[in-house]
């Protein structure tokens, strides 16, 4: 395949939750900058327009859908809508994710982990069930989970997040094991402190940060941008033959203590 063919995605569909800031939103525009036109989702549709805006100026085509990935005849809506105006669906970008709480496991109320499961673990199945039949009519696809490093370090006051983290990992090496005779590349990203509204506490927190990026051999937290081109990778045909990783964007962090 000649080298300006590995990363096109000219042609391609994805979709892309939790999409209206933050991480989604700096992979829904790395991947529009790389042809792919794009559906953008998010429980609340203020800001999905911004970004639909900005890709639209890339010469890509665009569909807003709002979304809550707890509640899944939403989702099906999603995918649905997706198939009406584009056709099908060739990359599933699963973004979305919550985490409503902080302390000890123990203490959590069990209305917390069941949110946090409903969104980051469940969501991501049910997308994954809707969106198969259609890669499989195209005869394959890409589905990238997003997951965090707390799926194998559990982070402190992070325990049902850390939980539903793990989970993703794990569903993402069945649906890889699962979807490969479907020419269906199932990966992960699993990202370190990134800065995003959702981790504005743990970046905020002297007692948390310091420690944090004393241990980061980078010396810095992550941006947003910092997962685009990884992204782009796992979508594109040059990781064809890559599928069930987990890959780690951290600036070192969980190589352990200096």
């Amino acid at each position: 395949m000649e080298i300006n063919k590995l990363f096109d995605l000219s042609g391609k569909v994805a979709i892309v939750t939790g999409a209206s800031r933050g991480i989604g939103e700096a992979i829904a525009t790395g991947l529009a900058q790389a042809g792919a036109n794009v559906v953008l989702s998010s429980r609340k549709p203020e800001g999905l327009q911004r970004v639909a805006d900005k890709i639209e100026s890339l010469g890509r085509k665009v569909l807003v859908v709002a979304a809550n990935a707890g509640e899944y005849d939403q989702l099906e809506n999603l995918v649905e809508r997706t198939k009406e105006h584009f056709g099908g669906v060739d990359i599933l970008v699963n973004n979305a994710g919550t985490n409503p709480t902080f302390g000890p496991l123990v203490e959590t109320q069990d209305s917390a982990i069941e949110k946090i499961f409903r969104v980051n673990v469940f969501g991501y199945v049910k997308m994954a069930q809707f969106c198969v039949p259609l890669m499989r009519e195209r005869g394959g696809g890409k589905i990238i989970n997003i997951a965090s490093v707390a799926g194998f370090q559990p982070g402190k006051g992070l325990g049902a997040y850390s939980m539903s983290k793990s989970a993703v990992i794990s569903l993402t090496k069945v649906l890889a094991m699962e979807l490969g005779p479907d020419n269906i590349q199932v990966n992960a990203i699993a990202p370190g402190i990134i800065k995003t509204k959702m981790a504005s506490y743990l970046v905020e927190t002297e007692s948390i940060a310091g420690p944090a990026l004393k241990n980061t051999p980078l010396g810095r937290f992550g941006e947003t941008e910092d997962l685009i081109g990884l992204a782009l990778f796992l979508a594109a045909p040059a990781s064809n033959y890559i599928t069930g990783t987990v890959n780690v964007i951290d600036g070192g962090s969980t190589l352990g203590s200096l």
